[in-house]
């Protein structure tokens, strides 16, 4: 008995309901059509080469305008991932029968800009098509590329390849940075050459040097650092010439401690060779050294003499950085006949922008005395800003900026 017949009335019957089943047969017809689709989802799913499969996708058409008059460009597909791939439009071939016809550049108002809107935050973000007016407009002039490493200029040491002159090369003036044209006016405007020290550790503030300092800057690389020949390289490739600063002993050594293999007053000359030429292993295609610290050492006649002479062997320039009020190593360099320079004004002795800009109007003011003036900062951020913005204006004063092996030629002739 069932729950309807004990709820039904007495003397009365309910109708049984009829329960729909599906005969053996049926049941097997079923289950083979559900089998198909299940093998053909799986077929699409693991066969079909899509990369943005699953992701929301947005379809927008672009005129590309680049065929005919009757060309249309084809939709563009284009995923709102976080890192969107904005893939090419495809044009449509015109028929053989219509005659090409040759379309005007496109105007800036016929260009696009689309927005993608993230499906899963809703961020949105505009990608230029290509062809757009931002596109269209002149790129900046790419950096000059200084000469190539020339394996001539190499030779080997316990350290690796160190550079020395050859066949009436140096690395001096191989690796000079500027041009002829630069040498012309050099010749006849007063000229400021700036060294910016103490790169190659940290490659953030050494990257935002090579930026967005000109090119005339020349860039002191310490032998520090976990890739300074990839940093100096990139400095290189910008146009900046390049200087190798070598660690020297300061008065107050050990307690102030430029690094390892550092140049001491108390080795003989032998040692401080071999540690020298670990430093000049470190990367290539510096034009000269520089001092980096070193107040007692390049005081010192004995330290410093076979290190002026190692680089007059190897055809490299020497800079000092005007830290040492007794340094000799002008006086040495000259005896050498090695290119010298010396920094006539620390340009950030007070890092802030207002004392920076003072110290750059007096570099201004003692090139135009005496037709030349070099200065040296380090690379802190404000330095490298305000050297930035000081140097768009300079040649407009009638000043020029030069690398530093351009004033070192303009010293000896003025």
């Amino acid at each position: 008995m069932s729950t309807d017949d004990l709820s039904t009335p007495l003397g009365q019957r309910t109708a049984r309901k009829r329960r729909f089943s599906l005969s053996f047969n049926a049941r097997h017809a079923l289950a083979a059509v559900l089998s198909v689709f299940l093998v053909g989802f799986l077929g699409v799913a693991i066969f079909n080469d899509d990369p943005l499969g699953g992701e929301p996708m947005a379809r927008v058409v672009i005129d590309a305008g680049a065929s005919t008059a009757a060309a249309k460009a084809a939709p563009v597909a284009i995923s709102d991932r976080s890192d969107a791939v904005l893939r090419a439009a495809a044009m449509t071939p015109p028929p053989a029968t219509e005659p090409a016809a040759v379309k005007p550049p496109a105007s800036p108002a016929e260009h696009r800009t689309v927005t993608i809107i993230d499906g899963s935050s809703g961020a949105r973000k505009d990608y230029k098509v290509p062809g757009t007016a931002q596109d269209a407009a002149p790129a900046a002039e790419p950096g000059t590329t200084l000469a190539a490493i020339n394996p001539r200029l190499l030779e080997s040491s316990r350290y690796g390849m160190i550079p020395v002159a050859a066949d009436g090369l140096r690395p001096s003036s191989v690796y000079a940075g500027g041009n002829d044209m630069m040498r012309v006016h050099a010749a006849t405007m007063p000229a400021i050459a700036i060294v910016v020290q103490g790169l190659g550790v940290g490659a953030a503030k050494t990257n935002e040097a090579i930026v967005k300092l000109p090119p005339a800057v020349t860039l002191a690389f310490t032998p520090y650092g976990t890739d300074p020949a990839k940093l100096v390289e990139r400095a290189r490739t910008q146009g900046h010439e390049v200087l190798l600063q070598v660690p020297m002993e300061p008065f107050d050594y050990p307690d102030n401690d430029p690094g390892p293999q550092t140049l001491l007053t108390t080795a003989n000359a032998e040692q401080n060779l071999d540690r020298l030429y670990w430093h000049l292993s470190r990367f290539q295609g510096y034009a000269g050294l520089a001092n980096f610290m070193g107040s007692r050492f390049v005081a010192t006649d004995a330290a410093m003499q076979p290190v002026l002479r190692e680089a007059a062997k190897r055809g490299l320039a020497y800079f000092d950085d005007g830290s040492a009020a007794r340094s000799l190593a002008g006086s040495l360099a000259q005896s050498q006949a090695v290119p010298f320079a010396k920094a006539d004004l620390t340009i950030d002795v007070v890092p802030t922008a207002l004392e920076i800009d003072r110290a750059l109007g007096q570099l201004e003011t003692f090139a135009r005395q005496h037709g030349l003036a070099v200065g040296v900062a380090s690379a802190l951020p404000i330095s490298i800003e305000r050297i930035a913005s000081w140097a768009k204006a300079l040649e407009g004063r009638g000043i020029l900026l030069v690398p530093l092996t351009m004033a070192m030629q303009k010293s000896k002739s003025s």
